[in-house]
C-alpha cells in the first residue's frame, strides 16, 4: 500500500512514516498542499493522511483539489477539535478525522481499517498451496501448518506486501528489527535462510537480488 503523508512538520511525518513502514506500507511525503497534489499525480497512492493547517495550500483546499481528481480515502489529521471543523471536513469528502496529539498506533489502525473496507487489504493471501492468514498470523502449505518464528513471519508478510519490489538488507533491518537494532546484514541473511527452509517447495519465491537484497516474486 502506498500512503501519502502531508504535514508541514517533518517530525510528525517521520513518526507516521516509521509506523506505517513497520506495517509493510510504502510512504510518500509532502510538506504542503501544492507539493501533495504533485506527488499524488505522479504516483499510485492508496490513501492520504492530510494535515489542515499548512502553508501555501491548507488541508481544506488540498482536499477539494484531491476530490476533483480522485476518490482515494483521506484521513484528516489536525489540532483543530471543534465540531464545525470536523463537519466541514466530512462535507468535503474526508473519510476519517484524527486530532492532535494522536496515537500513531491508532492512526495506523484507522488506515488499515479504511483500506480493508475498500478491499485494499485482505485477511488471507494465497498462492497455489501457500496460504497466509494475516488476521490469525498463521501460514499453511498444502493445508498443513508451517511454524515460523515471529521474525520469519514478519519478513514473509513484508515480502508479500512488497511483491515484485527489490528491498535492501538495510530496509529489512529498519522495518523488521527497528531503527535502534544494532546488528549487521548477516542477521537478515540468516533469517532469510531460515524462512526459505520453512517455505519448503516455495522457497524460491524469495529471490536474491545481487548487490541489493531480496525480492518476493511469483
Amino acid at each position: 500500500m502506498n500512503i501519502l503523508v502531508v504535514d508541514d512538520e517533518a517530525l510528525i511525518r517521520s513518526v507516521i512514516k516509521d509506523y506505517l513502514v513497520n506495517e509493510g506500507m510504502s510512504v510518500y511525503e509532502a510538506e504542503d498542499g501544492i507539493e501533495a497534489i504533485e506527488v499524488f499525480k505522479n504516483n499510485k497512492i492508496d490513501l492520504v493522511i492530510l494535515d489542515i493547517m499548512m502553508p501555501k495550500m491548507d488541508g481544506y483546499e488540498t482536499l477539494k483539489n484531491l476530490r476533483n481528481i480522485t476518490e482515494v480515502p483521506v484521513i484528516m489529521l489536525t489540532a483543530m477539535k471543534e465540531e464545525l471543523d470536523k463537519l466541514h471536513s466530512f462535507d468535503l469528502g474526508v473519510d476519517d478525522y484524527v486530532t492532535k496529539p494522536f496515537s500513531p498506533k491508532e492512526l495506523v489502525a484507522r488506515v488499515k481499517a479504511i483500506l480493508k473496507r475498500g478491499g485494499k487489504i485482505k485477511d488471507v493471501y494465497e498462492y497455489k498451496g501457500l496460504s497466509v492468514d494475516f488476521k490469525g498470523r498463521s501460514v499453511k502449505i498444502d493445508g498443513k501448518d508451517v511454524l515460523l518464528t515471529p521474525k520469519e513471519y514478519e519478513l514473509l508478510v513484508y515480502f508479500i506486501d512488497n511483491k515484485g519490489i527489490a528491498v535492501s538488507r538495510e530496509q529489512l533491518l529498519n522495518v523488521i528489527w527497528g531503527y535502534d537494532f544494532y546488528g549487521d546484514y548477516r542477521t537478515v541473511d540468516t533469517h532469510i535462510k531460515m524462512l526459505r527452509h520453512s517455505l519448503g517447495k516455495y522457497r524460491d519465491l524469495i529471490k536474491t537480488v545481487r548487490a541489493v537484497g531480496y525480492k518476493y516474486e511469483v
